[in-house]
């Protein structure tokens, strides 16, 4: 199974990603960091000096790659669905769950966070309420499960999308 964490930047996609895959005992794969890893520096470095089309255009070469690897857990970067093709890819290749955040939420996470470059304005809450406005249509597009996410820990998170997932009958039920 591949299981794919959508949602905005701050939304907890890599950490509870990493909880699930824990838990699911399946590996798990951080696209950010996959990309980070094979351009030798940090995704604002790189979006400053390529500019936002060149790193979508790899974000979508690695997503493609992580979903033919196999069984995982895998968070994607905030803005993977704003390409049609992403969106069709994930929705096809595994099960999509959108972690659901409000902007005040996010940022509330990320306010002291400078390496998001989307984030780096003279408003980032404003930022943050027009990405969520322009997005939160496109993760509902791509979803096929949607957690809100509140407040509740880790663990709880985690606890919701494996409930979800049994669920629907995508996990077998424990005994």
């Amino acid at each position: 199974m591949i299981l794919i964490l959508v949602g905005m930047p701050g939304s907890g996609k890599s950490t509870v990603g990493r909880h699930l895959a824990r838990r699911l005992h399946l590996p798990f794969h951080d696209s950010d960091h996959v990309i980070e890893q094979r351009i030798g520096c940090s995704i604002a470095e790189y979006f400053e000096r390529e500019g936002e089309a060149a790193f979508r255009d790899l974000e979508e070469e690695v997503l493609r790659e992580l979903t033919a690897s196999g069984d995982a857990v895998i968070s994607t970067g905030g803005g993977a669905v704003l390409r049609p093709a992403n969106r069709a890819l994930l929705r096809e290749r595994g099960q999509v769950v959108y972690l659901r955040s409000s902007p005040e939420e996010v940022f509330r996470r990320v306010r002291h966070d400078t390496r998001r470059p989307l984030l780096q304005v003279a408003d980032p809450m404003g930022r943050l309420r027009q990405m969520h406005a322009e997005r939160d249509p496109l993760y509902r597009e791509t979803a096929h499960f949607v957690i809100e996410t509140g407040r509740p820990s880790v663990p709880t998170l985690a606890n919701m999308v494996v409930m979800q997932l049994e669920l629907a009958g995508v996990l077998p039920e424990r005994p």
